[in-house]
């Protein structure tokens, strides 16, 4: 695993000044503090963080083919590399290395763009073809690596993290309104745009261009749901012959390898099919609070145990703000998923034991694991049939004084949340129970100024995905938009962040292309049957897993930061709130107060946008005005 960076002048004459490359590479040290190395090729430069996984001697990049003539910067791990060079030496092809990377300039010698249809991995790249004049980038089929480039007309600027760009001094440092309205309502940027104007994201499944001085971006692969006539028990079958491949594929290390394990179906089932591929003793770690409503020490334990791991547990006692803000650094821009802070205790404590950790991330996503998609068949199938004055008039408001509960969910805190998302309007989808905010809290949040330059349209980008999607039902539409919108652009770049911060690689086994491809295929009465999320996934894992997992409902890595927000983390709020330069200009701070004191006194539980207005003042300050975190 790795880190990128580079630039591409399309100037015949200009030449990059390799100064910029260290520059680059400096500010992403953490991405591979093993080793470094650049590719000077006049008004093309290049430059590699290695963290060592495969080939520990013989795999340093930037790496080129025989004759020198094609260069890749590579980050993240090709599964298949053994099978393609096999198939590639046969060919013709000469390998120095045993390295994985090695295989993409091969695979583009053979198969120019369409060399990524032949490679199955999580990655994001950049190839600098000499004989052609060609620079691709490209990104893994889901997302899993994060990719950032800058186009102004004549020079690209990319890198696996924003900080490079900024690092190089070619690209400016503004906000984008437009991206920070979305994010108030998604808690995370949409792609392709990121908080940065003039800064995008290269899209899951995409690659990039640049030729005689003209960019193209373009998809290569998507995902199709195309419900085929096929039995319950082939399902069940498919899912975990496909599940258990994907899992011994991502065993492949020459460093320690261990396994998240919240005790959850996800990562329990990613340990089970690991234990079965080795005979090793494998590290498992998990975290915990002394809030037992957002803990899962019990469940873990007890999986640990039954699969005779070397468990390790971390608790979570509080979160100081230096931690918040070193989280804000290592994200780039503000996204506020709240199991990202944990996350990063729980990276930084795996990385003092393993290199490399598998990760239960992607099962929801491929298997109808969310709440959100409850909440959707419930207010299609009952609560939209009741009369609209009784909705609007009676169930609101009533539900709306009812007070907030301090444990993370229980009957009023999920009653609370429905009523809330069914209330916003239906174009948004299933996405309406995580968006956070509404027309009238825009009036009242944002100066008019700001509201006077942005377009007010706040589901447009899961109107965009979900017309990408085609005519399909609506379970797979939504499926679509979560894969498509919500897990690359917050699930992934959360994981791909906090781990890659701490140096630890992140693989997610339930993210293989087969297997997503393969659940895309399942009819959605078989997916989704009532109101029992996971129904087919769990069927499969009947026989793979014990029943005491089996039976447990979805719970996920998150923190107590309500209860935080009206106690440690109070005043630090206030303070940073009421003294942002850009909270001054772009909102109105009387608001602001106002749900600080609302979320004080429990009169509602606002945590989501406050969370959302702390991430974004931090990142404000630490990236916009240029000032170093404070001492704590």
């Amino acid at each position: 695993m790795c880190g990128i960076v580079g630039v591409v002048d399309s100037r015949p004459e200009s030449r990059v000044d390799p100064a910029v490359i260290s520059r680059m590479l400096k500010s992403i040290v953490h991405r591979g503090p093993d080793e470094s190395g650049t590719y000077d090729g006049g008004r093309v430069g290049l430059g590699t963080r290695r963290l060592k996984i495969i080939d520990l001697q013989g795999g340093r990049q930037p790496m080129s083919n025989e004759d020198n003539t094609v260069w890749v910067a590579f980050n993240g791990e090709i599964y298949n590399h053994a099978i393609r060079r096999q198939e590639l030496g046969k060919t013709g092809h000469q390998f120095r290395t045993r390295c994985d990377t090695e295989v993409i300039v091969h695979e583009w010698e053979e198969h120019g763009e369409q060399c990524v249809d032949w490679l199955d991995g999580q990655f994001g790249f950049a190839l600098w073809d000499s004989t052609s004049q060609t620079l691709m980038l490209a990104r893994d089929r889901l997302g899993i690596k994060p990719l950032y480039y800058s186009w102004d007309g004549t020079r690209l600027v990319f890198s696996s993290e924003i900080k490079g760009l900024l690092a190089s001094n070619m690209v400016t440092a503004e906000v984008d309104l437009q991206s920070l309205y979305h994010y108030i309502g998604y808690e995370f940027v949409p792609a392709p745009a990121t908080m940065f104007r003039g800064i995008h994201k290269l899209p899951a499944g995409h690659c990039l261009t640049l030729r005689n001085g003209t960019l193209d971006v373009r998809p290569y692969w998507d995902v199709q749901f195309t419900p085929e006539e096929l039995s319950e028990d082939e399902c069940i079958r498919t899912v975990r012959d496909l599940l258990g491949r994907a899992v011994e594929q991502r065993l492949m290390s020459d460093v320690p390898l261990g396994v998240f394990l919240s005790g959850g179906l996800d990562s329990t089932a990613v340990l089970a099919f690991a234990r079965e591929a080795t005979d090793q003793v494998l590290p498992t770690f998990t975290i915990g609070y002394r809030d037992d409503t957002f803990s899962e020490w019990e469940h873990a334990r007890r999986a640990a145990k039954y699969y005779g791991t070397d468990h390790h547990e971390i608790l979570i006692d509080s979160i100081s703000p230096q931690a918040i803000e070193d989280a804000v650094w290592h994200l780039d821009e503000p996204m506020t998923d709240l199991s990202s802070l944990p996350f990063q205790v729980l990276t930084r404590a795996a990385r003092e034991h393993v290199t490399v950790c598998l990760s239960g991330e992607g099962g929801d996503e491929v298997f109808v694991g969310y709440d959100r998609f409850i909440a959707s068949k419930v207010e299609r199938r009952i609560y939209s049939w009741l009369p609209s004055l009784l909705r609007r008039h009676l169930i609101e408001p009533a539900v709306g004084w009812l007070p907030d509960q301090p444990q993370k969910k229980g009957a009023v805190n999920l009653l609370k949340r429905f009523v809330e998302g069914a209330a916003l309007p239906l174009e948004g989808g299933h996405m309406r129970w995580q968006y956070f905010s509404t027309a009238a809290q825009d009036a009242r949040l944002f100066t008019d100024t700001f509201l006077n330059h942005i377009q007010h349209d706040p589901f447009e980008p899961v109107r965009r995905y979900a017309q990408a999607a085609g005519p399909i039902d609506r379970l797979s539409r939504e499926c679509y938009v979560d894969l498509r919108l919500t897990m690359p652009d917050s699930v992934l770049m959360k994981v791909d962040k906090m781990s890659m911060a701490n140096s630890l690689e992140v693989r997610v086994p339930f993210l293989d292309h087969r297997l997503v491809e393969f659940a895309a295929r399942i009819p959605s009465d078989t997916r989704f049957p009532g109101f029992r999320t996971k129904a087919i996934y769990r069927k499969a894992m009947q026989g793979v897993l014990p029943e005491f997992i089996l039976q447990r409902g979805k719970q996920g890595y998150s923190l107590p930061l309500k209860t935080w927000l009206r106690g440690e983390l109070h005043d630090y709020m206030v303070t940073l709130l009421n003294n942002s330069p850009l909270l001054q200009e772009h909102m109105q701070l009387p608001y602001v107060n106002t749900l600080i004191d609302e979320h004080q006194r429990r009169i509602k539980n606002h945590n989501h946008v406050l969370w959302a207005l702390i991430n974004l003042s931090l990142w404000h300050r630490r990236y916009i005005e240029g000032q170093e975190a404070p001492a704590i």
